[in-house]
């Protein structure tokens, strides 16, 4: 038994053969060349070749950590089983385990967690009915709100297909053309754009879900996750920019450090309920992800609270490889009729099923911890069976009468919502593009605001004329003040400009790279 235990450390190839010299491939003569029986370093080459899976598209560069939701049994001061009969908020005091992944949006996955972005706020919830994914970033609204513009969004985001450069007029190329983008960029572009860390940020869902309890009746829901210890805090651009001259990965290092310390951090979740219908009294439809729901008429409800407490035990394994989606809910959760949300439903899972492979389900990271059983086999990297205990291995179908599977038992009412309209391709009735952008300028503090002109001014002052024009046009349509400061910014930056060949910083860098630095002799 010692001798086994031993035995343990010893390094093996995947084959589970003890590798006796590790630092020498097999040579003939001591300086080669080598030979093609090299069977332990070509095993080892070949996998480490194959060691990076395609890295997600957006969300590239993330963070993560596990724990557990801890629920408080009501929504408010009412029982949260009159809104929803998902068990995991039913008891107060009930736990489920948890696995977040914080990340930015556009940039790459080795790229600064200083960058002005969106951050999303990723949580799988591991529940005895197997898992609810619930997907969104800190702001709690976004920048379009028909999924087909979404592709041609992220492309304009990125880099210039051709020098690989990031460029400010690609974007706004695109925004000036999307008004219901204002109020997005508005919250972009001031400090809310730039999180000082994951711990310190809010969370949204972003879409409108629904809630759906025993009789079938549902209410739209919006989540929120609120930072409960931990506070609240966003960068200045001027802030950003110490942080990344020497780290860039400060963001990550940050939640890894707090958690090695036992300074959990934790959330509560909290949502607002409105009722399933379309509401004409607002001047905004509710399911707009552009939009924010007033607090003072829809109000945020506790439900429960989030503590992430343990570290990745391997980045690669849990963090990389962990796959949510949208459209990964339990019963008593439903989707609402929100395009952008049902255009992210396919797209999330579609993703994974490229990025990770057709069994991804199958990773410890992403699998129910519960039992599966599916009629679903074989695909690439298969290494189970979802098989029930005593299901005929035969029966791969179901209906059978031969030992197969079997549907669960319905113990509720089906939420069944009704439908009476023509299929059209149309935007919605009351997009209201610029009101609440208008709203949200006037709540920020003068720090917010100047902060807020200041960033809209330096990238559109890269910006063709028409485009700044549109959108100065846009924040004049949100409020006076909000598109005349940036209006007198960019005729003063667009002067500035006029009298010096360059002086955009980017720009600067690359004329002092030619400049600076200590020249050398060949070698």
């Amino acid at each position: 038994m010692d001798n086994e235990h031993n035995q343990e450390d010893i390094l093996t190839n995947r084959q589970g053969h003890p590798i006796t010299d590790n630092q020498n491939v097999r040579t003939v003569g001591n300086r080669g060349p080598t030979t093609l029986e090299n069977y332990d370093f070509l095993e080892k080459i070949s996998h480490f070749d194959r060691e990076r899976i395609p890295e997600r598209v957006v969300h590239a560069r993330g963070a993560g950590a596990s724990g557990y939701f801890e629920a408080y049994g009501k929504v408010g001061e009412e029982t949260i089983s009159k809104y929803t009969r998902a068990k995991l908020f039913q008891e107060a005091g009930k736990q489920t385990p948890v696995y977040v992944r914080f990340s930015t949006v556009v940039g790459g996955g080795h790229s600064p967690e200083t960058l002005r972005d969106p951050r999303g706020f990723a949580v799988k919830f591991y529940t005895e009915d197997g898992n609810w994914d619930l997907v969104g970033n800190n702001l709690k609204i976004f920048f379009i709100r028909d999924p087909l513009k979404f592709p041609d969004m992220v492309h304009s985001f990125k880099p210039d297909p051709v020098t690989n450069l990031p460029d400010p007029e690609r974007m706004f190329d695109f925004l000036h053309q999307t008004p219901e983008s204002t109020h997005m960029v508005t919250f972009l572009f001031s400090p809310w754009g730039i999180p000082a860390n994951y711990r310190q940020m809010q969370g949204s869902g972003v879409n409108t879900y629904k809630w759906v309890n025993k009789d079938g009746e549902a209410v739209l829901i919006k989540y929120h996750w609120e930072p409960l210890n931990q506070g609240i805090k966003n960068l200045l651009q001027s802030e950003a920019n110490e942080i990344q001259s020497t780290n860039y990965n400060h963001a990550t290092q940050d939640l890894y450090e707090a958690i090695e310390q036992g300074n959990f951090p934790e959330w509560e979740l909290c949502v607002q309920i409105m009722s399933d219908d379309e509401h004409p009294e607002l001047d905004f439809d509710p399911l707009d992800p552009t939009k924010l729901w007033d607090p003072e008429k829809f109000p945020f409800l506790k439900v429960g609270k989030m503590v992430l407490n343990k570290n990745p035990e391997n980045y690669f394994a849990e963090v990389e490889q962990i796959a949510f989606g949208t459209g990964v809910l339990v019963d008593g959760l439903d989707f609402s009729d929100d395009k952008l949300l049902q255009g992210r439903t396919f797209s999330y899972s579609d993703t994974q099923r490229y990025r990770v492979g057709t069994n991804y389900l199958q990773l410890p990271v992403n699998s129910p911890k519960k039992h599966v059983a599916t009629n679903q086999r074989d695909g690439q990297m298969e290494y189970k069976v979802d098989m029930a205990p005593g299901q005929n291995p035969h029966v791969n179908y179901e209906p059978s009468s031969l030992g197969g599977l079997k549907e669960a038992p319905k113990n509720s009412k089906d939420h069944e919502p009704s439908y009476n309209a023509k299929l059209v391709r149309q935007k919605i009735d009351r997009p209201n593009d610029f009101a609440q952008a208008g709203d949200t300028y006037r709540a920020f503090d003068e720090t917010e605001k100047n902060e807020l002109i200041s960033n809209l001014v330096d990238a559109l002052k890269v910006c063709k004329p028409h485009i700044q024009e549109t959108m100065v046009g846009y924040f004049m349509e949100a409020d006076a003040d909000y598109g005349k400061r940036v209006r007198d910014g960019l005729e003063k930056a667009n002067r500035e400009r006029s009298e010096h060949t360059s002086n955009h910083a980017a720009d600067n860098a690359v004329d002092k790279s030619k400049s600076m630095g200590h020249e050398s002799d060949r070698y």
